[in-house]
């Protein structure tokens, strides 16, 4: 069983119980204690639960909790934002665009993380403001009040004065041929300045965003160096990605 599908049911179960103990996950997973004990733990810092003595109780407010919520605890996003995780360090400057994907990866931060996010996406200002040590930097442009986000050359041209360790790209379609496309050109123009001024671009898609190409080019399937998606690494799905040198988590 994967980690992130034990993450699940012992999210599911605490959801059920509001409260859970090691050797009782245990038994149900059929693993060890101290496995247990370490998803806890992660768990934890990621602020999804809190820790006690013996097991673990629900948190008293819910780190997804905020404008359209439904939308961001939906499984496939979890599952997403629990797996890029591991990719995000102290000390880091990050691109995030827009996307409720995106959120829900912000929302999984440990709390104390010390990051600098620089964002067009306005739905990460409520998440945000969980993380003391954490600088926002919001980007200026056109406002879309339906995505939340800003874009244009305003944008564009605040992006281009920074230079991140990561850019942590919402998708709109990926296709091994295609590469990744935006449904909007705006959206396109974003991602693409983003991309040119990162170190390391990973792009996040759930099953339903692959084999897609839609109007708006963003870069070829090959500028990007991981690919995140709500499937595990070994599923048949995954097949035509791999082999052309992006790591797919």
């Amino acid at each position: 069983m994967l980690k992130e599908e034990r993450f699940e049911i012992i999210l599911k179960h605490l959801e059920e119980k509001s409260k859970v103990k090691f050797e009782e996950l245990a038994f149900i997973l059929k693993v060890s204690e101290d496995t247990i004990r370490r998803d806890i733990d992660l768990l934890h810092r990621n602020g999804l639960l809190s820790k006690v003595r013996g097991g673990a109780i629900q948190r008293e407010k819910d780190p997804l909790s905020f404008q359209d919520r439904q939308s961001f605890s939906a499984k496939e996003k979890d599952i997403i934002a629990l797996k890029t995780q591991p990719f995000i360090k102290d000390g880091m400057t990050i691109f995030m665009d827009g996307g409720t994907t995106i959120c829900a990866v912000a929302s999984c931060m440990p709390l104390d993380i010390k990051l600098r996010i620089i964002t067009n996406n306005y739905s990460l200002i409520p998440v945000m403001t969980r993380f003391q040590n954490v600088e926002l930097v919001m980007l200026g442009g056109t406002y879309h009040h339906d995505l939340a986000v800003t874009t244009g050359i305003t944008t564009c041209q605040e992006v281009s004065k920074y230079i991140a360790d990561l850019f942590i790209m919402g998708t709109c379609a990926v296709d091994v041929h295609f590469g990744i496309s935006a449904t909007s050109i705006s959206d396109g123009e974003t991602k693409k300045a983003m991309s040119e001024s990162s170190k390391k671009i990973i792009a996040l898609a759930s099953e339903n965003k692959l084999r897609r190409a839609e109007s708006f080019k963003v870069c070829t399937i090959e500028n990007i160096d991981t690919l995140i998606t709500d499937l595990a690494a070994n599923n048949p799905e995954l097949e035509s990605f791999r082999n052309i040198g992006v790591q797919i988590i």
